[in-house]
Order: C-alpha cells, then sequence, then structure tokens
C-alpha cells in the first residue's frame, strides 16, 4: 500500500474517532441544558454520560476480538451504522429514559468503532517511527474531538437546542461507511481468538455495579442493600475474571499481558488521566452554567484552551514519542495535569473568569501529551497479531477511567450538595466541587508517578519478555 492510501486509511479511521470523540465530551456541555429540559437530577445527569462510557467499556474487547476475527473492515462499517442510528435516537428522546436507552445504542456502535480502527492503522503502518506519527495524528484527532465537544457543543445548543449535538454524527458517520467501502482493504488476525461470552458478562457485571454503587450511593445512602449489594456483585465478578480468564486457552482479556510493567503502567495511567479528563469536564461546564450564569456557547468558548492545547501538542507528542520514547510526554503530561486540579481547586463563585484560561490551557497541554503514549505502548509491545486485542484493552481503559471519573467525582460532589438543584446547586457548588478538582490533580500525579516507573530500562526489559511469551516466532 502507497503512502497517499495508507494516509487516506488513517483518515478514514479518524474520522471515527472524531464523532466518538466529540460524543464523549459534547453532552457535557449539555446537561443543564438536558437538566432542565427533561427534569434531570444530578444523578440522572451522570448517567447520561455513564451509560455510554460504561457500555463501551464494556463491549470493547468484545470488538476487538471480534473484529480480529471476522474482519476489521465489517465490523468497522457496523458499528459506524449503529452509532449514526443512535445519534438519530438520542436527538428524538423525550424523556431522561429514552435518552439514556439510545445513548446505550450508540455506545454499542462505538465499541466497534476505536479499537477497530487503531487495529487498521497498526497494521497498515508497520513502520515503528511512522507508526508513532500516525498514533500521534489519531491522538490529535481525538484530542480534537473530546476538546471541541464543549465548544461545537454550546454553538449547537445556543442555535438549536440540546437535540442538535448528535445531529453532527449522522453525515459523518455515512461519509465514513462510504469511504472504508472504497478504500480501507478487509483485514484478518492469523489466529483469531474464539468468543468468550462468560468472559465479557463478567466484565459488564463488574463495571455496571461497581458505576452503579458509586453514583446511586449518595442517593440510596452508602449502607443500602442495593449499594451494598452492587458493590458485592461487582467484587465477585471481579474475582471471577480473575480466576476463570486464565484458565480459557483464549480469553477475553489476557491477563499475561499484564505481565508486561509498560503495559499495565499504560492501562493505569490511561484509567486515571480519563478520569481526570471527564470529571473536569463535568465539574467544569456546571461551574461555568450554573454558578457563573453563562450560556452553553459562553461556557464552551471558555473551554476553547483545552481544545487548542490538546490540538497543538498531540502531534507533538507523536513526534517526541518517535524520537525519545514515552517518558518526557508522560511527566510533561502529569506535571501539567496535577497543576490545572490543583489550580480549579481554589476557585470560588467570584474568581475573575479569565484565570480559567490558564489551568484549562495547562490541562489541554498535559491530555495532549497523553494519547499518543497509551496508545503507542499499549500496541507497540504487542505481536501484530494481536494488535486488536492490545488496542481494545487501552481504548477499554480510557473509558473505564470517563465512567469512574464522572460516578466517583459526580458522588463526591452530590455528598457535599445533597440537594442537587436550583439555587442550593449555584451556591454550594464551588465549595462542593473543591474535593472533586482535587481528584482531578491526583489522577495527573498518578499519571507522572506512574509514567516514570515505567519507562525505566528494566520496565522495557520485562515488555520484551511479555511479548516473545505472547509469540516467540511473530513478535
Amino acid at each position: 500500500m502507497g503512502r497517499g492510501r495508507r494516509l487516506l486509511v488513517l483518515l478514514i479511521c479518524c474520522m471515527s474517532l472524531l464523532i466518538v470523540g466529540l460524543d464523549n465530551t459534547i453532552v457535557q456541555v449539555a446537561l443543564p441544558s438536558i437538566r432542565a429540559d427533561l427534569d434531570a437530577s444530578l444523578s440522572g445527569l451522570q448517567w447520561t454520560v455513564d451509560a455510554y462510557t460504561l457500555v463501551l467499556a464494556s463491549l470493547l474487547m468484545l470488538a476487538g476480538s471480534t473484529a480480529d476475527r471476522i474482519g476489521r473492515r465489517r465490523v468497522f462499517q457496523t458499528g459506524l451504522l449503529v452509532f449514526a442510528l443512535g445519534s438519530l435516537a438520542c436527538s428524538l428522546a423525550p424523556t431522561l429514559e429514552w435518552l439514556i436507552a439510545a445513548r446505550v445504542l450508540q455506545a454499542i456502535g462505538g465499541s466497534m468503532l476505536n479499537p477497530v480502527a487503531m487495529s487498521i492503522i497498526t497494521n497498515t503502518f508497520t513502520d515503528p517511527r511512522e507508526r508513532a506519527q500516525a498514533i500521534g495524528v489519531w491522538g490529535a484527532v481525538s484530542g480534537l474531538g473530546m476538546a471541541l465537544g464543549p465548544v461545537l457543543g454550546g454553538i449547537l445548543i445556543d442555535s438549536v437546542g440540546w437535540e442538535a449535538i448528535f445531529w453532527i454524527n449522522i453525515p459523518v458517520g455515512i461519509a465514513a461507511i462510504v469511504l472504508t467501502a472504497l478504500y480501507v482493504p478487509e483485514s484478518r488476525a492469523d489466529h483469531p481468538r474464539r468468543p468468550d461470552p462468560a468472559g465479557q458478562l463478567l466484565v459488564l457485571t463488574f463495571l455496571a455495579m461497581l458505576t452503579f454503587g458509586i453514583i446511586e450511593g449518595p442517593n440510596l445512602g452508602w449502607t443500602s442493600p442495593f449499594i451494598v449489594g452492587a458493590f458485592a456483585a461487582a467484587a465477585l465478578s471481579l474475582a471471577g475474571l480473575l480466576i476463570y480468564e486464565p484458565r480459557r486457552e483464549e480469553p477475553l482479556l489476557d491477563l499475561r499481558f499484564f505481565r508486561s510493567a509498560p503495559f499495565s503502567g499504560a492501562v493505569l495511567i490511561a484509567i486515571s488521566g480519563f478520569a481526570a479528563l471527564a470529571g473536569m469536564l463535568f465539574l467544569g461546564t456546571l461551574y461555568l452554567q450554573e454558578v457563573r450564569g453563562l450560556s452553553a456557547l459562553h461556557a464552551g468558548l471558555w473551554m476553547l484552551p483545552i481544545a487548542a492545547a490538546t490540538v497543538i501538542f498531540s502531534p507533538i507528542a507523536g513526534r517526541l514519542v518517535g524520537a525519545r520514547g514515552t517518558r518526557l510526554p508522560l511527566i510533561i503530561a502529569g506535571v501539567s495535569m496535577t497543576a490545572a486540579g490543583a489550580m480549579l481547586a481554589a476557585f470560588t463563585a467570584t474568581t475573575p473568569l479569565p484565570w480559567i484560561l490558564l489551568p484549562y490551557a495547562l490541562f489541554g497541554l498535559g491530555f495532549g501529551m497523553l494519547n499518543t503514549p497509551i496508545t503507542n505502548t499499549a500496541v507497540s509491545g504487542m505481536p501484530r497479531a494481536q494488535a486488536g486485542l492490545a488496542a481494545s484493552v487501552a481504548s477499554t481503559s480510557r473509558q473505564v477511567g470517563q465512567s469512574l471519573g464522572v460516578a466517583v467525582i459526580g458522588a463526591v460532589v452530590a455528598t457535599g450538595l445533597g440537594d442537587a438543584t436550583g439555587a442550593t446547586l449555584a451556591a454550594d457548588f464551588p465549595a462542593a466541587s473543591r474535593p472533586g478538582f482535587l481528584i482531578v490533580a491526583t489522577g495527573g500525579l498518578i499519571v507522572l508517578l506512574v509514567g516514570l516507573a515505567t519507562t525505566t530500562p528494566r520496565a522495557k526489559a520485562s515488555a520484551a519478555r511479555v511479548a516473545a511469551a505472547l509469540d516467540p516466532v511473530h513478535t
């Protein structure tokens, strides 16, 4: 495949990433409008976000292994179609319950996009330096979609309504389906994995019960039988996963991957970094609109530094990774995100709005440096035949991080607020959100410390040993 064709494949894959990234964050700026229009509580807003990320996280590994087995292009096109239909259903939602169900449908389609597209890119760009640069572009588009979501969402909400944020996915999805059929070659793994329905059920139960317990804990009470039962079910599911998966010849989640220190570090960094992102956006949009009284458009514009810094620094991160490895980008990411969270924790209802620009720009710098090291570490140390599975684990970690970020930080704020509506939300939100922003800073600190620990020569040697054990012939 010539360079021009490879770049076209990269562009098509990035189209899918753009709409998925947008949908991860564009909903955030619409939360106050959805709350007012559909009479949603704070926990209802959390479910509007987490219904999407939770299902996405649960199905990503299944989608990656299925694509390796039956064809990456076929699964990719199916995902685009389901995602577009889910977006249409979201735009027609008359109730909060309808909206949450439509978000689940969106997530089913979205689960077939990111890991499959990354697998296509990995098998298209086989040169390590060229692949790192392609992943840098991928990271830039991911950051662009996620960071531009609040800005674009603000424009659409103020001019049309919150329903319009879902319309933009439909033409992009249709165009990507057509271009994929014309230019993306079909590919499969030489030795694809068998289905693992029991493992899939355990993953879904673990994530669903854990998220339910965290989100509904402030409402039902942390000692409620429902909450205690949810956490117990999550713990049992996790134990079952750890016991059952190693016994399978071809498990859904190959726990041997985690013997690689860089791979395990990439997973932990993804969870921490994306939890910080989701929590910061969740708190930030409520602060700007509910506390400072800004419109959705103006709130999105104040968050523009996140998008700008992410777009600028993601390609730079790709070049740094290709030339010098992942250590420096992870240090920059960790320091910047920690500083941004700590600064936002000090904000009050009367803090001059221009001061917000600095922590938002710092966070965008950190997030721009974060994506490429995660993805490059996840796929570069693994055999190419298992690229889909490795990429899906990395993507799952991102979505798990976002789900936990909104769930945990939202639960902390809800506990501090008590009644999370009306004047109480506006008056008490700055103090109640302070622990949430400190959690954001903690996520950045974890990125820094784990990045330092997993980029040593000893850690890299462990990655090489694991890769050789997984595929000693074709590594």
